[in-house]
This record gives structure tokens, C-alpha cells and sequence, in this order.
């Protein structure tokens, strides 16, 4: 179940000061986190040592060893076990990356090599010169370098392979080494259970102050329980129920100590209704995030852009995001419809920036996609409205050869057009003008007919913006696809 968790600083009351200029809160804090990060660290080593784990007679031994009741115990364990399965987590997505890389490394190397060899196949022919098709990678020599381009390929295969050598080197070591957990020193994990009063036993809050019980060991030097006064946590919609778990978090951030309640969120009247009465869709793009509102027909109503500025700060971006996604909200809200967005994956995008290239580089790094969608989600749930993903398989395609001329919109607002429709599980079918032209096989998923326009076109090295200048797609696409399968056939056909 989705859990929120609100933080603030711990507020330094005058009345509650002492002669050190600490509250009895801070005094109790510093006393009793380094108790808990020793025993944090035993658990974790305890954890890595064993395959099965006994949480009850771990915090039988807990509670001996340290002088702390099972409630303290029990925080002591959910605390370490995070911190455990968070490391193991890191490590096999530290791999994952690895082997991104490699593959990706491995497959510039293959596409250099073949093409080098398919040069040296073409130059070694005695009639080269009267060749119709010509050379893939004909050479040439530079005047400033004083060597060739078939030399600088051959020294960029040398260091890819000594690359991807050692990229294999360090996934075989990074799976036998050992994983190293970290447990910071300055936090104190008291967990809740919602058969509880105040929903914790330990840490006890009713809105306005927090009672805390002390463990045994520290009984004579603070007594049974310790009181300041928290209140509320400052938000425009306080989504903190009354009744239910509610496990609290102590740390230090910047020389001051900072509180954490984690919960499950009171349910929040939805606002959106079924996608089949219409959807937003949204098409992000690292310079503008495009809209467009859907009724339920299927038919465009309302469209737009959303403009973004790179480059920012992390605190100004964060800004930017939460502002752009608070104006979603304003459009599903006057529509009272859920929010369509694509289902994206970068992980394996970004394992190939080192052969894509500088500029492609600097795109997909330069903007937080995750945390957009992060920001996304958690503000429109907040607010009762419904995030939908889907599959965004060729929707800048189908946006820009069906409805790019039709409507008169520019390439990502025609995308967010067709992940609006995609959300309302409303097909796409492709022109009849570029079916004649494509093989069509009875019983075949309409996307099959996508993907071989698409590899047409990358076939044909068209970019995007040659198609910005078509009165009609058919009449520039169609002569571009029959052109392509008749390249592709034997001859005498």
C-alpha cells in the first residue's frame, strides 16, 4: 500500500531550554542514537552472516544486549533490514548498468569492425571505381591529423575493446566482493503498528506534542517517558489520518534535529473520472511537456504546451516540475479526467551514452524524467486524480503521419494526442494510403505495420523535419516506402 511521510525540524522552545541550551527532547536524542546505531550494525552484520534469520530471537538478544524494550528492538531490525536489502538492491542495479554498458560497448565494436571489413571487401575489387552502389566507408585522409579516417576507427576499436575488457573484469568482481552496508550514526527508527494506541507504542503524538518512552537503559538519567511540543506538520492538504500506523523517524540534517512520520495516507475523493468520458495525455520532452484533451470519441477538444527552461539548479528545477505539474492539475480538474502519461524506461538509454553521442548525451541527462513523473504522481494523488501509463510504442509516429496536418499541431502535442487515445484503449490504425505499400498479413497487430514504416524511414535517412514541409503525408511517404521495397528486391523481379 502507498505510504507518505511528512518531515520538519524539531521546533527549540525557550521554556523547554536547560542550561546547555538544549530541550530534553535533543538531550534524550543524543543519548540514546549511538545505542541504536550500534545495534543497527550488529543486525546488518548479522543479516549479510546468515541465511535464515530469526527476528524473534534477534530481538530477544537486542534487548539484553543493549537494554532497550521489543518496540526499540523492532525498529532496530525494519532499520537494518532496509539498509541491507537497499544495498543488495544498489548493487544489482550497479550491475545492471555494468552490463548495459558492455553490451552496448560490444555492439559499437561488432558495427565498427564489419564496417571496416566491408571497406577493405569494396577497395580490394580491381573495378571499384565503376561501383554503382559504392563505398560504405570510402577513405579519406586529413591534412591536420596526418592519418586517415580507417586509422582513427581503428584506434577508437582499440580503446572500445580495452573499454569493455574492463568493464567485464569489474562485473565479475562486483558480484563475488562483498556488499557494504551503511548505517548512519545520527537517526533513530521507532516503528508503529496500527493496532496501537496513536498508532506507536514507543512514540506517542496527538497532534500538538510527542511522548516518547525511554528505554531501561537510559531510565535514570531522563525517567520513564520524554514530552516536547510538535505540532502540526505544515501542508495545504493534510492527508495525516487521526487512526492507523504511524512509524517516526529521528535524524540529524545540518546541525539540527529533524522529525519524520511515515503513514498510510487518508483516502481522497477522486476527482477524475473513467477514461472512457476522456483523457489527458502528456508527451515530455526536455525543452516543454505537450497536452492534449481527448472527449470520449476520440476526438481532440483542447491542446498545449507547457514550457520548460534546462539547465537549472536541482532546487529550481524541483520548482519548475512541481509548477508544470500543478498546471496539469488545474486541466484534469476542470476536464474531471485522469492523466495519461508513457511508461519510460532510461535505464538502457543511458547505459549507450558513451555511442550515441555528446548531444544525445546532454538531452537525456540534462532533464529529470524520474523525477517528473515522481512529482507527478504523488501531487495528482494528493489531489484525487488518476495517473494512467502506457505503452509508447511509435506514438510520435502515428502522431506526426495521422494527425500532425490534420489538426495542426506540432510533434509532441500530436503524441499526447495519441497516448490520450492509447489510455482510452482506442486503436490506431494505420492510412490506407501506406498500406498498399507495406506487406499486410492477415491476423497481424497493427503495430507490426508501424514498426515497418518506421525501419522504412530509418532505412531511407529521413529525419523528422522533412515532414514538417508535406502538404500530405501520403503523397511524400508512399513514393519513399515503394521505393524501399523495390531497393530490397533480387534483381529480375
Amino acid at each position: 500500500m502507498t505510504t507518505l511521510t511528512y518531515c520538519k525540524g524539531i521546533p527549540t522552545l525557550e521554556q523547554e531550554m536547560n542550561a546547555l541550551g538544549y530541550t530534553q527532547l535533543e538531550m534524550f536524542l543524543a543519548a540514546y542514537v549511538p545505542i541504536f546505531h550500534r545495534a543497527a550494525c550488529e543486525t546488518a552484520n548479522h543479516l549479510q552472516s546468515t541465511s535464515k534469520f530469526d527476528k524473534s530471537a534477534w530481538n530477544t538478544h537486542l534487548q539484553q544486549t543493549y537494554g532497550i524494550s521489543k518496540r526499540h528492538a523492532n525498529g532496530v531490525v525494519s532499520f537494518a533490514s532496509g539498509a541491507v536489502e537497499s544495498a543488495k538492491e544498489c548493487r544489482a542495479n550497479h550491475i545492471k548498468t555494468l552490463q548495459g554498458q558492455l553490451k552496448s560497448t560490444q555492439q559499437w565494436v561488432k558495427k565498427a569492425q564489419k564496417k571496416l571489413k566491408d571497406a577493405c571487401k569494396f577497395y580490394s575489387k580491381k573495378n571499384w571505381r565503376k561501383s554503382k552502389t559504392g563505398c560504405r566507408f570510402p577513405v579519406s585522409c586529413s591534412i591536420q591529423f596526418k592519418d586517415t579516417n580507417w586509422q582513427n576507427l581503428r584506434f577508437q576499436i582499440h580503446h572500445k575493446s580495452r573499454k569493455a575488457y574492463l568493464l567485464g573484469r569489474k562485473i565479475e568482481c562486483l558480484k563475488v566482493a562483498p556488499i557494504h552496508v551503511s548505517i548512519p550514526r545520527s537517526q533513530a527508527f521507532i516503528v508503529g503498528s496500527k493496532d496501537e494506541t496513536m498508532g506507536n507504542q514507543v512514540c506517542q503524538w496527538d497532534g500538538n506534542h510527542v511522548k516518547l518512552r525511554v528505554p531501561l537503559c537510559l531510565e535514570e538519567r531522563f525517567g520513564k517517558y520524554v514530552m516536547s511540543k510538535i505540532v502540526d506538520f505544515p501542508r495545504k492538504l493534510n492527508r495525516l489520518p487521526e487512526v492507523g500506523a504511524k512509524t517516526w523517524h529521528f535524524y540529524r540534517k545540518y546541525e539540527k534535529w529533524c522529525v519524520a512520520v511515515q503513514f498510510t495516507p487518508a483516502p481522497v475523493k477522486r476527482v477524475s473520472r473513467h477514461s472512457r468520458y476522456g483523457c489527458i495525455g502528456i508527451d515530455m520532452n526536455p525543452g516543454s511537456i505537450g497536452w492534449a484533451y481527448v472527449d470520449g470519441d476520440g476526438n481532440l477538444k483542447a491542446h498545449g504546451k507547457i514550457p520548460l527552461q534546462m539547465g537549472l539548479p536541482s532546487g529550481q528545477q524541483d520548482a519548475q516540475i512541481v509548477e508544470a505539474c500543478l498546471q496539469l492539475v488545474a486541466l484534469a480538474q476542470g476536464y474531471a479526467c485522469p492523466v495519461v502519461c508513457e511508461q519510460l524506461d532510461f535505464s538502457k538509454k543511458k547505459a549507450q551514452l558513451r555511442e550515441k553521442g555528446r548531444n544525445y548525451a546532454r538531452m537525456l541527462s540534462g532533464w529529470a524524467y524520474s523525477r517528473f513523473y515522481e512529482l507527478l504522481q504523488a501531487i495528482l494523488a494528493n489531489r484525487g486524480i488518476y495517473l494512467m501509463e502506457v505503452n509508447p510504442a511509435y506514438s510520435s509516429l502515428i502522431g506526426l503521419v495521422k494527425y500532425l496536418r490534420l489538426y495542426g499541431l506540432s510533434s509532441d502535442t500530436a503524441a499526447a494526442l495519441v497516448i490520450a487515445r492509447r489510455g482510452m484503449r482506442l486503436s490506431e490504425n494505420i492510412p490506407g494510403s501506406l498500406t498498399a505499400s507495406l506487406s499486410v498479413k492477415e491476423g497481424q497487430h497493427v503495430w507490426s505495420l508501424w514498426s515497418q514504416l518506421n525501419k522504412t524511414i530509418q532505412r531511407l535517412g529521413m529525419k523528422r523535419h522533412t515532414f514538417y514541409s508535406a502538404s500530405k503525408w501520403g503523397s511524400l511517404v508512399k513514393p519513399m516506402v515503394e521505393m524501399a521495397l523495390l531497393s530490397s528486391k533480387p534483381q529480375g523481379t
